[in-house]
């Protein structure tokens, strides 16, 4: 502050010494200008007087008015000439009082000038640090805002964790097409869970015990054993090689496949995963590589059914996925026992396992039946099926005491309840000793 005070009165102070500088020149030269009259006067005094004394002076007498005239020019000459050089003097200190005043005058507005931007430089920096305040402000509102919209966010994730964790009602399941029709509330001996049952005996065709067997539903994978009958009784190549298209991907279903899209494998291999391991795009491909394709494969099947006396099934594609593949327990217990008289699908369905190589990867593949690696089961064939209109389903033909059975399950209410319902069946043939034929209330009887 000090410094920038300094800086402001400089200009005054040198104006001011000017300006004394100026006055002391003009006196000085104001003094003989005024003397310069009077010295005029005692001249004009002296030439009457010389005038009035007589002539003839002598030499000495006449060399001091000499003398004196000589000197009165000398001064009258001196002041003469001193009178110009006052008067172009004080031009000449006035010219610089002027020029003092001017120079005062634009120092005065240079400083003015100065002052101005320095004022407006000062305005924009308060203009600058009035915006950076601003900036600050709305960053720091901003910051504060967003710390609520992650504090509120917090909160919503908490309370959908706490309603995650509150029990909610449990969607109902998708009513099987038993379930639709009320078979399920038809009661049996022995209580089993399937809508549908059928036990009888390979040999006699005695009836051991009927539930609703003439009730033609869905069978789902149950249709993988006329599939493999189709391409057994063709007599192919088992091991042609055969791959996997995207022809072969369930679109309907949307069923998972361990058999990506390029794996190629022997036909052999691809009977083994669709029988023992309801594989869908293998089955798929047994029928969509039969001489004549998929539509001589169906007609082939629905075919075969016709000559075995299967009046109410129905073929439309080789997997089981669709709906439209439909039958009865009668039906199939016809298929199979025709099926169980193949060699190769009484080996291929009851295989517990087999690895399979994809790509860098060996795949294992187990058997969907576990009553396979049962000892107290000795099982012939068997294949086990499920899509939501069919339930869960099972076919075998085992021997329980002594005896070949075949039995069937449709429309079973658990995943494991077809497995007990075989395991109460085959106690009640070894341990109760049923009568031959135990039938239930059957409405659709003919």
């Amino acid at each position: 502050m000090r410094g920038a005070f300094k800086r402001r009165l400089a200009p005054w102070w040198r104006g001011v010494g000017l300006l004394s500088a100026s006055l002391i020149l003009s006196l000085t030269t104001l003094a003989p200008a005024a003397a310069a009259p009077a010295n005029k006067a005692k001249a004009a005094d002296a030439r009457p007087a010389a005038k009035a004394k007589p002539a003839a002076p002598s030499k000495s007498t006449a060399a001091k008015p000499a003398s004196k005239q000589v000197a009165a020019k000398a001064t009258s000459g001196k002041a003469a000439k001193t009178a110009p050089q006052v008067a172009a003097k004080g031009k000449a200190a006035k010219a610089d009082v002027q020029e003092a005043k001017a120079s005062k005058r634009d120092r005065g507005g240079k400083s003015a000038k100065r002052a101005f931007a320095e004022e407006r430089r000062g305005g924009k920096t308060n203009v600058a640090r009035g915006s950076d305040r601003v900036q600050r402000t709305l960053s720091a509102r901003g910051k504060a805002n967003e710390r609520a919209e992650r504090m509120a966010a917090r909160e919503t994730r908490l309370a959908i964790r706490t309603v995650a964790h509150v029990p909610q009602e449990a969607r109902p399941a998708r009513l099987s097409f038993g379930q639709l029709a009320g078979l399920r509330g038809v009661e049996d001996p022995l209580e089993l869970k399937s809508s549908v049952a059928l036990v009888l005996d390979q040999d006699t065709h005695e009836v051991l015990l009927s539930k609703n067997d003439h009730a033609v539903l869905p069978i789902a994978s149950l249709t993988k054993l006329m599939t493999g009958l189709i391409v057994s009784d063709a007599r192919l190549p088992l091991d042609e090689m055969i791959s996997i298209t995207e022809d072969d991907i369930d679109y309907e279903k949307g069923s998972r496949s361990r058999l990506p899209v390029g794996t190629t494998l022997t036909r052999g291999e691809l009977m083994h995963l669709a029988l023992m391991s309801s594989e869908n795009r293998a089955a798929h491909a047994l029928g969509r590589t039969f001489p004549g394709g998929m539509q001589r494969f169906v007609g082939l099947m629905n075919a075969r059914a016709m000559m075995l006396g299967m009046k109410d099934t129905r073929y439309v594609e080789p997997t089981g996925l669709s709906s439209e593949n439909r039958s009865s327990a009668y039906d199939l217990a016809t298929l199979v026992n025709t099926a169980a008289q193949d060699p190769l699908l009484r080996q291929l369905s009851t295989s517990q396992g087999y690895e399979v190589a994809v790509g860098n990867r060996v795949l294992q593949y187990n058997n969907t039946n576990r009553l396979v690696h049962n000892p107290d089961w000795q099982i012939g064939l068997q294949k086990t099926g499920y899509i939501s209109e069919a339930g869960q389903c099972l076919v075998m033909q085992a021997r329980v005491a002594g005896r070949k059975l075949i039995m069937v399950f449709l429309d079973s209410s658990g995943k494991y309840s077809r497995l007990a319902d075989a395991e109460r069946v085959r106690r009640w043939v070894e341990f109760e000793r049923a009568p031959t034929n135990t039938a239930a209330s059957n409405p659709y009887a003919g």
